[in-house]
This record gives structure tokens, sequence and C-alpha cells, in this order.
């Protein structure tokens, strides 16, 4: 299994459609960085977010999750409360290959502010927008810019195609269209 480069990155989202939009370039510019870079993809996060709060007591519980557990917000910019977590919608939209999987890891310019981007795997043939988790692991608020970078994806192709892929098991967060919450 190899690390794919920035040429089998342009190929596969030009061709079949692996990102889309795609940015041919690292875009850097009085913006927290996004685009093609030499041996990934820095994606970009929407300006939808869903912060937690703890106004209403709700328990987090992965097999019961209550909506009420978080605000949703609309906005350039976004503040995640101190210690707290958001979840936040990618504007790209992947297609993952069948022989390759994908990590996904934060960013240093956020990493460096105590914002975490969860290690999250794309599995093969898995498609749809990325449903992004921020940790803000500072005693601060700390803010998050829309339509900018938030995280890298790295991708990595097997020497043979997986005998069933994600899309073959039919997986829970197939073809998500926005931030999609924790189901069982």
């Amino acid at each position: 299994m190899a690390i794919k480069s920035d040429k089998w990155i342009r190929r596969q989202a030009n061709e079949n459609k692996m990102i889309e939009p795609f940015s041919e370039k690292q875009v850097r510019d009085g913006v927290i960085s996004y685009g093609l870079s030499s041996y990934g993809y820095d994606l970009r996060v929407s300006d939808e977010f869903k912060i937690f709060t703890n106004v209403n007591s709700a328990i987090i519980d992965p097999k019961n999750f209550d909506e009420r557990s978080f605000v949703s917000v609309q906005a350039p910019s976004v503040i995640v409360p101190p210690n707290s977590f958001a979840l936040a919608k990618s504007i790209e939209y992947f297609r993952i290959p069948r022989d390759v999987l994908t990590i996904c890891v934060g960013k240093s310019t956020y990493a460096r502010c105590g914002i975490i981007v969860n290690v999250t795997p794309f599995e093969p043939e898995w498609e749809g927008f990325v449903t992004l988790e921020i940790s803000n692991t500072t005693p601060l608020p700390a803010k998050i810019y829309a339509n900018e970078g938030l995280c890298q994806i790295l991708f990595f192709q097997s020497d043979e195609a997986c005998e069933v892929s994600y899309g073959d098991r039919k997986g829970k967060y197939q073809h998500q269209q926005g931030i999609v919450l924790p189901k069982l």
C-alpha cells in the first residue's frame, strides 16, 4: 500500500470525479490553506455547523443520539466553546475508489491552536460529503472559518481491490449530503 501523489489525486479528481469541486493547487493567500498538496488534499469546511451545548442537559449517547445536544449554525465562521465539540460538513464531495483507503488528519494551523480534527478513514467505495468532527481542547473559545481548509486527506492505494467495499456493505454513512449524526 502506497501513499498517492498530487499527480494521481489530480488525475482521479479530473477523470473519475473523486473530489468535487476540486482545487488543482493549494490556495494559501489570506486563508487557511486548501486544495491539492504534494501527497494529499486539504478539504474545506462549509458554513454549516452543529455546536454541542449542555443547555438542554442532554446526554451524549451514540446509540440514542438526542438532537437537543447541539445548536445548528450557518455562518462564515463559528465559535466552538472551550473544551467543546462541533460537527461540520465538507464543501467537497468524495468518491473513493475500490482499492483506496483515505485517512483524514488535522492541519497544523488549527492543531497549534488546540483545535483537533478527528482522524477518520474514508473506506473503499465510500461516497458523500464528509461530516467533520472538531474538538476545541483549550480552555478558550476557538474560531473556525468556513470556506477554508480544515483537514488533509491522505490517499493510500492497495496492491489489490478489497473483497467487500463500504459500498458493497451499503454502509450507514454512504451518500451523506449534510451533517450526519451518529447512527446505529
